[in-house]
């Protein structure tokens, strides 16, 4: 029984493994390389041309803006893009290495936590959870484990910031900091991380919350030193009057998240959540359910009876809920934030596959009586058939043909990167916003948008037909002369 055991779990690993091998080389390099992604991608490449830590600035004037405060993804994952662009390889795919190196980095986490947990299928459900876990859809999407956002690199410190956070605490301090400045909303992990310092802290009432500020003072402080870092940088970039202006623009930005009043409700949100698993809702909301149940069911009946190794998983599974709970609650309840799920992402990739793991972990502890643990574990199989049914489902999707693909955009601009290249363009302006600022970027080409002023005397890069005089055609895209 135990060698079918170990068989069967090799098998499984085999197949997962190679269930995200296939998602993560389509991320790299068959899906749309789109605006968002070629918006950050401006940030390394000015890096490189000398013009410092700037992107170009479309969204905010269409000029080369230091520190730009609509650049949400941080240093830590557009500083690495640099090393990789100088190295001269592609430039899509030079990008979209540092975050898919993230992408290992969080399900080697998710796996060191998954076993520590509850041993081996643990483990294997905790990085089955990310595959079944698809932010593809709407017009902020998160493609795939390459994309060049943040979202994902944040969730990869975060993990490893749980990993470390029993034995050196200042460290996973450091790491919740470096995930701050991959992506800014990581900051909603911090009441996570503060229950479960509380939860591994010695003695009881008082005693055991002093015990928890004596060990959290300095893993706090340490959450400060790389956000410290990048704004010392940008002051002594810009100046103190620039400073301060590109800090109230910081402020702006946090406080809208980028975007006006979506209306969005509450369910409106709840309901993207569960679509958003390679399956329908229903059974997704299920998966939630029991995973929530039993996790919930085993803290509860082990929280006056821990061991020390028990007292671990409870503090793991009480900073996932309360670490889901801060980025769901947040997006779900901000009616001003639109429909899409990259918002709550990280919190979704850090914190849901160790809700799982405790799931499992929670089985055997839900009780004596023999009916009720074979209850438990009809649940927990249940629950990694939905996840393992999520994870086959998506990587089939991945085959699925698309309109747009990186290799169809590269023939779309290649005609169009030659004229820039022969006419020594400097700046395109995209008409508008959306699919014509990808293609501006590939073209080598600074990106602006039309309605800026300063774009008024700049070409322009369309899908459409050009109104004025026609500079350049692929066929897909056309480059017209300024109005």
């Amino acid at each position: 029984m135990t060698r079918a055991r170990t068989i069967l779990f090799w098998a499984a690993a085999v197949a997962l493994l190679a269930g995200h091998v296939i998602l993560a080389w389509h991320s790299l390099t068959v899906w749309r390389f789109w605006e968002d992604e070629a918006f950050n991608l401006t940030v390394p490449r000015n890096l490189l041309a000398g013009l410092g830590y700037a992107s170009d600035g479309a969204l905010s004037g269409s000029v080369i803006t230091p520190f730009d405060p609509r650049i949400s993804t941080g240093p830590v994952v557009l500083l690495p893009v640099a090393a990789t662009l100088a190295t001269g390889m592609d430039p899509v795919i030079a990008a979209r290495l540092v975050p898919l190196a993230y992408w290992v980095l969080l399900l080697g986490g998710l796996a060191v936590l998954g076993r520590r947990i509850g041993g081996r299928w643990a483990a294997l459900l905790a990085v089955a959870v990310p595959l079944a876990f698809t932010a593809d859809a709407g017009v902020s999407p998160i493609q795939g484990p390459a994309d060049l956002l943040g979202e994902i690199p944040a969730a990869a410190l975060v993990v490893w910031a749980l990993v470390v956070l029993p034995r050196r605490a200042w460290v996973a301090g450091l790491l919740v900091g470096l995930a701050v400045q991959a992506k800014l909303i990581a900051l909603l992990v911090l009441p996570a991380f503060a229950v479960a310092l509380w939860v591994l802290s010695d003695g009881r009432g008082w005693g055991r919350l002093l015990d928890t500020l004596r060990r959290g003072w300095l893993p706090l402080l340490l959450v400060g030193v790389p956000t410290l870092l990048v704004e010392l940088a940008a002051l002594l970039s810009l100046g103190p009057a620039g400073f301060m202006e590109h800090l109230r623009a910081l402020v702006r930005f946090v406080r809208s998240g980028g975007q006006g009043d979506a209306a969005s409700s509450v369910l409106q949100k709840l309901g993207t959540l569960a679509d958003s698993w390679s399956l329908p809702a229903a059974v997704a909301a299920l998966g939630a359910v029991l995973a929530l149940a039993l996790a919930v069911t085993g803290v509860v009946r082990r929280w006056r009876t821990a061991t020390d190794s028990e007292r671990l998983v409870i503090a793991y599974a009480l900073a996932a809920l309360v670490g889901a709970l801060a980025f769901v609650g947040w997006w779900a309840t901000a009616s001003r934030l639109p429909l899409w799920v990259r918002h709550p992402a990280p919190g979704v990739f850090a914190f849901f596959p160790v809700i799982a793991a405790v799931a499992v972990w929670a089985v055997p502890r839900l009780g004596r009586q023999r009916a009720v643990r074979a209850l438990g574990a009809a649940a927990a199989g249940v629950l990694a058939a939905i996840v393992a049914a999520g994870a086959v489902l998506h990587v089939v999707a991945c085959f699925a043909p698309r309109d747009v693909t990186l290799e169809g955009q590269r023939g779309a601009v290649a005609p169009l990167a030659e004229w820039v290249a022969e006419n020594d363009v400097h700046w395109l302006a995209a008409d508008p916003w959306g699919a014509a600022v990808a293609p501006i970027v590939l073209t080598g080409a600074h990106l602006g948008l039309a309605d800026a002023p300063a774009m008024a005397d700049e070409p322009r890069l369309t899908g459409g037909a050009c109104a004025t005089k026609t500079l350049a055609d692929s066929g897909y895209f056309r480059i017209c002369a300024a109005p």
